[in-house]
């Protein structure tokens, strides 16, 4: 009996078939067959098999949530060397919350469902970029923030924490403001709606 291709194999499949096309992350996670960590699957296909996946960070001209397989040259691959110690080291010293978005190991995933936050390693310089695997480049970070979900669909504040913002800011920053405000809504001073 033939095994079936892991969700990893689908990904590279379905990029090698839009090669040179903008795709959306909505058709990598059905392409993958759903599954729910497609993201993870998109990076390591680009920093362990060194598959030049383009995204938002690569490129200005691409939105959230889209990527971009312009060659199938692909770069040499990064080698993971993240030792449990060090990884506990940083989940400690990060008090074992994500370093972005504040969520702690275990509280309720904040996009629903019955999952609970889990937290991994981020690379604050990405390997890509020159970073490193030592401890002073990790952090803590939840798998929403480390696939951009957070950044997708970031938290609204709540009106009293926005006008508590607003009183605190000065005379100038609150007419800057209202100034934005009444432009956006098209609004004149004393329109009432």
């Amino acid at each position: 009996m033939a095994r079936q291709p892991g969700s990893r194999q689908l990904i590279l499949e379905f990029f090698l078939k839009n090669l040179g096309k903008v795709v959306e992350s909505r058709d990598i996670q059905s392409a993958s067959g759903g599954a729910v960590e497609w993201a993870r699957r998109v990076r390591e296909l680009r920093n362990e098999e060194g598959y030049q996946i383009l995204s938002q960070k690569d490129r200005a001209d691409l939105k959230p949530n889209q990527y971009l397989l312009e060659t199938t040259f692909r770069m040499p691959a990064f080698r993971r060397d993240i030792s449990k110690e060090t990884r506990a080291w940083v989940l400690e010293r990060n008090g074992y919350t994500c370093q972005m978005c504040g969520a702690a190991a275990g509280d309720p995933d904040p996009f629903g469902g019955s999952r609970t936050v889990r937290l991994s390693m981020g690379h604050i310089v990405d390997k890509s970029k020159g970073g490193n695997d030592s401890p002073e480049n990790l952090r803590a970070i939840c798998t929403n923030c480390n696939e951009g979900l957070q950044n997708a669909a970031p938290p609204k504040p709540d009106r009293v924490h926005l006008l508590a913002q607003v009183r605190r800011a000065t005379i100038d920053d609150q007419r800057a403001l209202l100034k934005w405000l009444l432009q956006k809504f098209n609004l004149e001073v004393g329109d009432s709606h």
